[in-house]
């Protein structure tokens, strides 16, 4: 392993070792869905929350932290990440049945929730199988899709802070919005207790295998991608979707050097092959003007964008 950064010599020594895994210098591309981007300065993949726990309270303050989960709808630039970079993994993958609900770990595939709770006979979270990514990453975008979103069957979420602190949040103090919700600053869900419905588990298959065809008939689901790229405007900005304005704009098939707008569904953008992170974010942006041209609408990202992009603007 590369030497850890000199801030980082606190979280690796005689008196403390974490239980997770440190690693400099780690590579991030690999692990996203796009497969491109540049380094962590430091990757950590604790053991457990009281193993995050331990390792933020000795961090300095002043260290940039980033937590990321299964990076569906994530473009790391090809600068790389500054900082500590937190990946939950298997401490963090756990659901358990309780009561009327499932308790899950942030790393849980959003997926592999919905696959359970119809095991268990709890419907409600069908809507989960339409979703790329974890159950971390839901609560904090409050992602929905298929009528439902986690604002609606969220009971409460547990967050380390930055500062070391575990906490249980209920629901209702997060404040959802559309796409939203309103967490400690910088803090990292770890785990969330979510509420269901008695139901035969034949009958909320069905509905799971529904949402997972109409999926794959209308979005590129096999191809190099991160979910959907914009929001949809609000209401009062547009009567039509993100992928209306985008196809109004004639954006449909755009590329940028190695990165494509899908001719499926014109809200995804592709790594055709040989994209770099500055491709997809040049052709990101391409699109946000080309719509706002024609329409006079400005999407918003709904792909976070993270790191640094190399000096030159150009691939790494």
């Amino acid at each position: 392993m590369s030497a850890l950064p000199p801030w980082a010599r606190v979280l690796d020594t005689d008196e403390f070792h974490p239980r997770g895994r440190l690693t400099a210098q780690a590579a991030l591309g690999p692990r996203t869905w796009f497969r491109v981007g540049g380094p962590a300065e430091l990757l950590f993949q604790p053991a457990s929350a009281e193993d995050l726990a331990q390792v933020l309270r000795r961090l300095p303050l002043e260290v940039p932290v980033l937590a990321l989960g299964a990076c569906s709808n994530v473009i790391v630039r090809d600068g790389g990440v500054d900082g500590l970079v937190i990946r939950l993994a298997r401490g963090f993958s756990t659901i358990t049945r309780d009561g009327d609900g499932l308790i899950a770990g942030a790393a849980c595939l959003d997926m592999t929730v919905a696959e359970h709770a119809a095991e268990a006979g709890l419907a409600g979270l069908e809507f989960l199988a339409g979703i790329p990514g974890s159950i971390g990453g839901a609560v904090a975008m409050n992602a929905g899709a298929y009528g439902s979103d986690m604002a609606t069957v969220l009971d409460w979420v547990e967050v380390v802070t930055r500062d070391g602190r575990l906490l249980r949040l209920p629901a209702a103090s997060l404040d959802f919005g559309y796409r939203h919700a309103t967490l400690p600053a910088h803090a990292i869900v770890v785990r969330a207790r979510l509420n269901g419905i008695e139901a035969p588990p034949a009958v909320i298959r069905q509905r799971i295998e529904e949402i997972r065809a109409a999926r794959e008939a209308a979005q590129p689901v096999r191809a190099r991608t991160g979910g959907s790229t914009f929001r949809n405007p609000a209401p009062d900005e547009s009567d039509r979707k993100a992928w209306e304005l985008i196809d109004a704009a004639g954006c449909r098939g755009l590329r940028e050097g190695g990165a494509q707008i899908s001719e499926k569904h014109c809200n995804f953008m592709l790594n055709a092959g040989d994209a770099c992170a500055g491709d997809l974010e040049r052709l990101g942006e391409t699109v946000r003007r080309r719509v706002h041209d024609h329409t006079g609408v400005t999407l918003r990202w709904e792909i976070k964008r993270i790191g640094r992009p190399v000096t030159n603007g150009e691939c790494a």
